[in-house]
């Protein structure tokens, strides 16, 4: 038996055997548990209809995320939850872990676009996922629905503790599942993309039409210094969800946000500057022609409207994204709603 697995999923990924080979148990349900490689899990019930990944630790100082993947896996393999839908569990990147930094030498979120050259840590990892989840994903019924959750911390406050970025892809997926599950999830915003990226989500989304998702739970903390208790709702919307179980229908009274992205501002330039401050929080809102940004001979300002900044960094590496540009948008939920690269949110598809 997987006894160290069984004292912590974490534990056992954080401090692994030298000479770890994967391994399948089946638990007294039925369950096949296949440990498939360091940080990543397969639960496998049978006759399961949908496949969902639950994916953590793509940032090692994010650790809410790592906790609550880890806390989910004691709870399956101590049959507290019984799962009826296949799950991969990952937990990416432990030597970022153990470090407290997002990365050693590369950012791992942006290394979702094809197989990368083996230049560092980073890229053998994002190379390693992609195999596992293209095997976990192809290995179901292919009309079988697909989700994945990839977990993530904020690194600055926010004006919605918890959201949700829907990526934009080529694929025809009605996302309003995603929407339904992210409000039982109680969770404060959704953020639709516009613009194709290399994150983890967009790539399941892109290769495998996944309903996918990068959710920001809370803020950067320090391994088991979270208060996990502000992250019950969610967890229990991933319980439900991969139990077939009804979703919660409580209502806590806090309002839920939409929004699309307007404009990605990518760096392209060493001399690129924010016109407001590195640290402003997620969400924070610019009037009609108010300065965000200049690079160069370059100069950005909001739109008619105005526009709220997310994920400000002004010290990306070149070519990556220094803020996304939103907007409050509110869809009409009876229909399908498609998120298309370089199109509108909304009923059309374009691909």
């Amino acid at each position: 038996m997987l006894t160290p697995l069984f004292d912590s999923f974490l534990q056992h990924t954080l401090f692994p055997p030298a000479n770890f080979k994967p391994t399948t148990i089946t638990l007294s349900t039925g369950i096949s548990i296949t440990h498939k490689d360091i940080g990543v899990l397969e639960v496998a019930p049978a006759n399961a209809q949908h496949s969902v990944v639950i994916s953590s630790g793509i940032h090692g100082d994010e650790t809410a995320p790592i906790e609550l993947v880890d806390d989910l896996v004691s709870n399956i393999l101590n049959e507290e939850v019984v799962p009826t839908e296949r799950v991969l569990f990952i937990i990416a990147h432990p030597d970022a872990v153990h470090a407290h930094t997002r990365f050693i030498e590369e950012n791992l979120n942006r290394l979702f676009s094809t197989k990368n050259a083996e230049r560092n840590e980073e890229c053998i990892i994002a190379n390693r996922l992609q195999g596992h989840v293209s095997d976990f994903f192809n290995a179901n019924d292919l009309n079988a629905t697909k989700w994945h959750f990839d977990l993530h911390s904020a690194i600055r406050e926010s004006k919605h503790y918890m959201f949700g970025v829907v990526p934009a892809s080529t694929s025809a997926t009605d996302i309003r599942p995603l929407v339904a599950f992210i409000q039982s999830a109680q969770m404060d915003a959704l953020l639709l993309s516009r613009t194709p990226s290399s994150t983890f989500s967009w790539w399941t989304a892109e290769n495998f039409e996944a309903l996918a998702a990068t959710f920001e739970m809370g803020r950067v903390a320090r391994l088991f210094e979270n208060d996990m208790t502000e992250f019950y709702p969610l967890k229990s919307a991933l319980v439900a969800l991969i139990t077939k179980k009804p979703a919660s229908t409580v209502n806590d009274g806090r309002p839920f946000s939409i929004y699309k992205v307007t404009r990605t501002l990518t760096k392209t330039d060493a001399n690129f500057r924010l016109a407001f401050s590195n640290d402003a929080a997620n969400f924070t809102h610019f009037a009609a022609g108010e300065k965000l940004a200049e690079e160069g001979h370059i100069s950005y300002s909001a739109i008619k409207g105005g526009e709220a900044v997310v994920f400000p960094n002004a010290n990306v590496a070149l070519g990556q994204r220094a803020c996304l540009l939103v907007q409050p948008y509110a869809p009409d939920l009876s229909v399908p709603l498609f998120v298309n690269i370089d199109a509108e949110p909304g009923p059309i598809a374009t691909s």
